[in-house]
């Protein structure tokens, strides 16, 4: 290759680098220009809120039954189960509720605060 070979594909490569530059300068332009375009089109409503209204005959329908006091509660009676059972109850032949957890994720208990 003679210098004037390469600087003929050189002047070539920086002719066609200006060139995408100038086409995406373009396209960025032409699209920041469609999403102002469509952006000043848009028109946002707001609902202002409206004075409630009664359903027509409400009058003539009976009334919801009140809640229970208890209603939601947990029963005292029954006392919350252990997730795993007590070595007893494995030799009986229960199955543990979780299986066991793997040594490196066993800690050390948690000690009370005081």
């Amino acid at each position: 290759m003679t210098p004037n070979d390469g600087r003929r594909a050189f002047r070539t490569d920086l002719w066609l680098a200006g060139l995408l530059i100038a086409a995406g300068v373009a396209i960025a332009s032409l699209s920041l220009a469609e999403v102002d375009h469509r952006g000043s089109s848009v028109q946002l409503a707001q609902a202002t809120p409206q004075p409630p209204t009664s359903t027509p005959g409400a009058d003539s329908k009976p009334t919801a039954p009140e809640p229970s006091p208890n209603s939601g509660a947990r029963p005292h009676e029954i006392a919350p189960q252990p997730a795993r059972p007590d070595p007893d109850a494995l030799d009986a032949g229960a199955k543990p509720a979780l299986p066991p957890a793997p040594p490196e994720k066993v800690g050390e208990p948690i000690r009370p605060k005081g």
